[in-house]
């Protein structure tokens, strides 16, 4: 085929000259939060003892535990929550049979938002994506032949998360188990719910102020609690990036240490109690950069800002779960690669 001459002036003038510059552009990397990736990193590029040190210690880059993860092995939990204290208390009871090592409790959503199963309000909603727990003796039956004292339970509730804590230390009690002897977590985080879930029930200053007292009474009498998971899975899934689920989490945070001190809380008294939730996503190098950046800056905040003299006052301890939003459920192979990586970054 034969070029006009307008043709090949425009090859010549405006095509070869854009080819030319697509073939000389160098590579560049970005991770999906839009950081860039040096093409190769290399030891002077941070001062690696200021900015890693030692695991378990200050700022606790690489983790809280001296040795990691082989010195104390994480505890594992299944989150579940089926429609019926009785049915979920079957789960729990063959759950622990099969080796795991705490307990995961879903609430459906009248609870989530402290509404009794049998109100008009509550129709269509009983039962479907957790446990549904209206009364003590609900919270009985869901721990029936469940020794407290043995097993750590972390329940994922929020706005009423002081009254479902009241009603587990109730039934502990009937089991003749101390609070002293509970392990345990309540996510108890109702920032986020105001950001990015809904399931409040209160507003923002006397939701805040349950949350205190929370603090407050475990503090003085469940110590072996965490009487809060401050989380930023939820922003995650929301849509945000990794640097704004650590942004979001520690703004959380520091709202939450700042009213407890308003309160007359002491910080080395509460800070050692407090957990977080982080989302953990596929691309693996930022999610293990992600969970160092946020243990070293959470260390930095307590000590600097907050006086903390206590170091596990300083730690980040974290709970995280496989990101709900990077699996496909037509790919059910797919996703346990997926969650695999995902499990390993942390």
């Amino acid at each position: 085929m034969n070029l006009s001459d307008a043709e090949k002036k425009w090859e010549e003038q405006t095509l070869n000259p854009t080819l030319k510059k697509f073939a000389e552009r160098k590579p560049s990397f970005e991770t999906t939060s839009a950081i860039p990736v040096p093409r190769v990193a290399l030891p002077v590029d941070a001062d690696y003892m200021t900015q890693l040190g030692f695991p378990g210690e200050f700022p606790f880059t690489r983790g809280v535990q001296p040795t990691l993860y082989r010195g104390r092995f994480w505890t594992m939990r299944q989150y579940a929550g089926y429609a019926s204290a009785e049915e979920s208390n079957q789960r729990y009871r063959y759950l622990l049979q099969q080796g795991q090592t705490g307990l995961s409790v879903a609430f459906d959503l009248p609870t989530q938002i402290g509404y009794d199963s049998d109100d008009p309000i509550s129709i269509g909603e009983v039962g479907k994506v957790g446990v549904a727990i209206s009364s003590l003796q609900d919270m009985q039956t869901l721990f029936n032949q469940i020794p407290l004292d043995k097993v750590s339970t972390s329940m994922t509730i929020n706005a009423p998360a002081a009254i479902l804590l009241a009603m587990y230390i109730a039934v502990a009690k009937k089991q003749g188990v101390t609070e002293g002897q509970l392990r345990g977590t309540i996510q108890n985080d109702i920032l986020k719910e105001y950001v990015a879930r809904g399931t409040y029930i209160f507003p923002p200053q006397p939701s805040m102020r349950l949350i205190t007292d929370s603090f407050q009474y475990c503090e003085q009498f469940v110590p072996n609690w965490n009487t809060i998971s401050i989380s930023g899975y939820h922003m995650r899934e929301a849509g945000c990036s990794a640097v704004q689920e650590v942004a979001f989490t520690l703004a959380d945070a520091i709202a939450y240490v700042q009213a407890a001190v308003q309160a007359g809380l002491q910080v080395d008294k509460f800070a050692t109690q407090l957990s977080f939730f982080f989302a953990c996503h596929n691309n693996f190098l930022e999610e293990v950069a992600k969970f160092r950046a946020a243990r070293r800056l959470w260390a930095r905040i307590m000590r600097e800002r907050f006086q903390a003299a206590d170091p596990k006052s300083m730690m980040l301890r974290f709970h995280t779960q496989t990101g709900g939003s990077t699996l496909t459920a037509q790919q059910p192979e797919n996703n346990i690669a997926r969650v695999t990586i995902q499990a390993l970054a942390a």
